[in-house]
């Protein structure tokens, strides 16, 4: 390949400063570490309180749902299922209507330790809200939406 069919380095800065993409991921990577940072003192992680917020309905979901909600195939929200089963915060259940379908019940100590966690990530959000001043939240989040 010669030098003349190079993408130029002004490309490069251009996409560095303009793609949404990179934008979303540096982002989501620094609030994903916040999040982890202020959950870790009861060994949460983010992914793990959104997972477990998930769950937190009047009737056990089934996979599919769960799922949907989180962004995840059935696969990755069954990886992501197996240290909190361990931990005893969460069965997956036959579904009883439908043994073939799994039914994921968030446990007592499921419960309680979401009781802990919640106000950690209010906390940490309201910080964040206050960092975003100048940012319209409600358009922000609903341009995510938009797009997820």
């Amino acid at each position: 390949m010669s030098d003349d069919a190079l993408i130029p380095y002004e490309t490069t800065l251009f996409v560095r400063d303009h793609c949404l993409c990179l934008h979303a991921q540096r982002a989501a990577r620094a609030l994903a570490r916040r999040f982890d940072d202020a959950l870790r003192p009861l060994s949460l992680t983010n992914g793990q309180f959104s997972l477990l917020m998930a769950l937190n309905r009047p009737e056990p979901p089934p996979m599919g749902p769960v799922a949907a909600v989180l962004a995840m195939d059935r696969t990755t929200l069954t990886a992501a299922l197996k240290p909190l089963e361990r931990r005893g915060l969460v069965r997956v259940e036959a579904d009883p209507r439908d043994r073939r379908g799994r039914l994921l019940r968030l446990t007592e100590e499921g419960r309680r330790l979401l009781t802990l966690a919640f106000p950690i990530w209010k906390e940490t959000h309201e910080k964040i809200d206050r960092q975003l001043s100048t940012v319209d939240m409600g358009v922000l989040r609903a341009g995510m939406m938009a797009i997820a």
